[in-house]
């Protein structure tokens, strides 16, 4: 009888290890939210294991923190996608506001120079003709930025004081 209590519980608590070793996992490949590691952990929980106190636990030992994620996602998106693009996935991952904001306001200190790098990669010459307008302003709007940045590069490429940046030189 006492072997089988000992049994279970030697078996709980390496389903708990199992569960933490797997949440780990996650976290040594890239920065997670907390949103994201609950839905991926969720499945592979046992009954008796509480999911939302083992992302609790990581959070306080440091191993889950949604500010490394915020920074993550901008490392990863940022050269080649818009402000809105960035903030929607991160209100997706129901990051905190504070940060949302924070971040909001500093991509948009430097959008219309990653549109700008964006547009000259993929296309580098000012549209001919109305539906190559309405194509690039397409393009750069499906990776978040604006219409009035793409308003202001098709009016700035067109400057003659600039013209030897827009050729990509």
């Amino acid at each position: 009888m006492m072997r089988k209590v000992r049994a279970a519980s030697a078996t709980a608590a390496r389903g708990q290890r199992s569960l933490r070793a797997r949440a780990l996992d996650y976290l040594s490949r890239r920065e997670h939210s907390r949103l994201e590691l609950l839905r991926k952990l969720a499945p592979f929980a046992q009954p008796e294991e509480s999911v939302e106190a083992l992302v609790d636990s990581l959070e306080r030992e440091g191993w889950l923190s949604n500010a490394r994620f915020v920074e993550s996602v901008v490392h990863r998106r940022a050269q080649r996608m818009g402000t809105t693009r960035i903030v929607g996935e991160l209100r997706r991952h129901d990051v905190d506001d504070s940060l949302i904001e924070a971040v909001n306001s500093q991509l948009r200190e430097t959008e219309l120079a990653r549109a700008l790098a964006v547009w000259r990669k993929k296309f580098g010459a000012l549209p001919h003709s109305p539906a190559e307008r309405a194509k690039q302003a397409r393009f750069l709007a499906m990776r978040g930025f604006s219409q009035a940045i793409a308003m202001q590069i098709f009016k700035g490429a067109g400057e003659s004081d600039e013209s030897s940046d827009w050729k990509g030189d």
